[in-house]
Order: structure tokens, then C-alpha cells, then sequence
């Protein structure tokens, strides 16, 4: 099962790092990952593997969402069939 996280907000220091680490000690794989930085806005993708997720989907998600607030970002995640439903032309 893999789900889409995405990332927002102004460009500071440990903003892979912050997200990376919520995943790594959750069990979640990152498959892939893309950011960018426009001018101090920070944009990043990740598509993950949580098949192996040692917590469940909405406790990642409140680890993220929390994060995020913590650093001041909107940090969503999102199962990638909703992802793809959402986005499909």
C-alpha cells in the first residue's frame, strides 16, 4: 500500500530531515521523493510504502500534520488511490 505526502511552506533547515525521521521510525519506506524551493517557498512530493508501518495510517497522519504545525508547515499524506482519484482528469 502507498500513500502521497506533501510538503509546504517557507524553505528552512531540516524540513527532509524532520519528515524523514517521523517516516524512518514509523517503518515507512520512502519509494520516492521531489522538492523544490521557489524563491523561500519549500514544495516537496513523496510517495511512500506504509505496507510495513509499525502505526496506523491516522496516527502517521497526526505525526505529520503535528510536525508540520511544529515547524510551520502543511505536511498532508494521503492513500495514493484517493491521491490519483483527486488528480485524474
Amino acid at each position: 500500500m502507498r500513500a502521497v505526502i506533501t510538503v509546504i511552506g517557507k524553505d528552512k533547515v531540516g524540513i527532509i530531515a524532520g519528515v524523514s525521521t517521523i517516516l524512518a521510525d514509523s517503518n515507512v519506506n520512502i519509494l520516492d521523493i521531489t522538492q523544490t524551493t521557489m524563491q523561500d517557498v519549500f514544495t516537496m512530493i513523496m510517495l511512500v510504502d506504509i505496507t510495513k508501518s509499525n502505526i496506523s495510517f491516522h496516527d502517521l497522519s497526526d505525526s505529520l500534520e503535528d510536525k508540520g504545525r511544529e515547524i510551520g508547515l502543511s505536511i498532508k499524506i494521503q492513500h495514493e488511490d484517493i491521491f490519483n482519484s483527486m488528480h485524474r482528469i
